[in-house]
């Protein structure tokens, strides 16, 4: 088998340049995509009474930026881990850059991945995976999404459902520069994965 990362199959995931008009105030849109995504990947995996403490301390380190700053993007990451949709993929179980190797029937023949998901936690009947997407504008729905986001996520889907029989498997998408969180489909999954067996 041919091994690929997702992003590699999604070589064409657009860019847009930034905006003259993103950075204000010491704090651009996308960087404050980054430290959203940061706070996303740390604050999860500690106890809830020591998460305000360290969302303080990893804020503090730009030195920059205002209190009612630190504040907001706090809130915000505070309020995508709490999402009824998928905050169980932010609760206890659940597990940061969790690596997936492997191949699966709905894939193209030879194919076989390699890659990282940013959150995974497995239940007695689904396995919920997000995947954080930083420094690009967010599409209004999730059909609207890049291509090779979707492709990505399917194919962790796929691999997944392999490794965990009996499972239904459910994906999202957290966009950081809002931020906010997208469940993917089942349907647009298959979709996106009949379209990669075709274009395979």
């Amino acid at each position: 088998a041919r091994y690929a990362s997702p992003s590699q199959l999604g070589e064409d995931a657009a860019t847009p340049a930034a905006s003259p008009l993103a950075a204000v105030a010491g704090l651009g849109r996308f960087r404050r995509g980054d430290l959203i995504h940061r706070l996303l990947q740390i604050l999860p995996d500690l106890a809830p009474p020591d998460r305000p403490a360290a969302a303080l301390r990893l804020l503090a380190r730009e030195r920059d930026l205002t209190d009612e700053q630190r504040a907001e993007m706090t809130a915000a990451a505070r309020g995508v881990r709490t999402d009824p949709r998928f905050a169980e993929v932010f609760g206890p179980g659940s597990r940061a850059e969790v690596a997936l190797a492997g191949t699966a029937s709905k894939l193209p023949a030879g194919l076989a991945i390699s890659g990282r998901i940013d959150r995974r936690v497995v239940l007695p009947d689904r396995v919920l995976v997000a995947d954080f997407k930083t420094n690009r504008p967010s599409p209004d729905r999730i059909e609207d999404a890049d291509p090779a986001y979707l492709r990505q996520m399917a194919i962790y889907a796929a691999v997944l459902a392999e490794v965990f029989p009996g499972h239904a498997i459910e994906a999202a998408l957290v966009w950081t520069d809002g931020p906010k969180l997208m469940a993917i489909p089942e349907l647009l999954i298959d979709q996106t994965l009949a379209e990669l067996g075709r274009a395979g």
